[in-house]
């Protein structure tokens, strides 16, 4: 899963930077308003931890123009304390949950992944498919209650397929949403994990539609 993570303080943009990335997403930043609407308008994101007091734009205004021009993942919001009115306004805007300075890493942790499942209609924090539960909250997967050992990519990989259950995902799509900006993209390496995946799940987990890309099996 791939997140924008905006926010001007450097300190607390690394902190959370680093949770995010231990806690398995792929993290992109910005740390002003026009950086942040040109990264929001130009790149696929899974959500967008926005924080609205930017310097050249702030944060609200970045948020309804992403809007208006239909821009439609889902932004958790940060506003200060005592800003109640920046939370109505956020809200309005568009925004799909808002947290209030100071908070606690793992608030801002849970109520992300809740974004994202939200974002595909899905409730419980526990994914399953088949054998495989995939827990969203502790980054672990097991088959048939057994632990599966994956690697960072092999496990998002797997947890972008399971979040878009009987969808078709290309390359394309899995290269955006797996590496960071500044990575050297290979779509040819998605083949290489989804290789290796496919070694640690039970046979026919993952389907390949031929020039259109891979989706977990249909149950029978």
């Amino acid at each position: 899963m791939k997140l924008l993570l905006v926010e001007d303080d450097a300190t607390l943009r690394a902190a959370l930077r680093s949770a995010l990335e231990q806690a398995g997403y792929v993290v992109d930043t910005a740390a002003n308003g026009p950086d942040a609407l040109h990264r929001g308008a130009t790149e696929s994101f899974d959500a967008v931890v926005l924080d609205l007091g930017l310097p050249l734009l702030d944060g609200l205004s970045v948020l309804k123009r992403w809007r208006e021009d239909g821009r439609l993942m889902p932004v958790l919001v940060l506003t200060a304390r005592d800003g109640w009115a920046e939370k109505v306004a956020g809200i309005d805007a568009g925004a799909d949950d808002y947290l209030t300075k100071p908070f606690h890493t793992e608030e801002l942790l849970a109520r992300v992944r809740a974004l994202i499942r939200r974002a595909q209609g899905l409730a419980s924090p526990l994914l399953q498919h088949g054998p495989l539960t995939l827990d969203t909250r502790s980054s672990r997967v097991t088959c048939q209650g057994q632990p599966v050992v994956l690697t960072g990519h092999e496990f998002r990989l797997l947890a972008y397929l399971m979040h878009r259950p009987g969808q078709v995902v290309s390359r394309t799509e899995l290269t955006e949403h797996l590496y960071a900006q500044d990575f050297d993209r290979d779509s040819n390496t998605i083949e290489v994990f989804v290789g290796r995946l496919r070694r640690k799940l039970p046979p026919g987990t993952i389907d390949t539609l031929r020039g259109l890309g891979y989706r977990l099996a249909l149950p029978p």
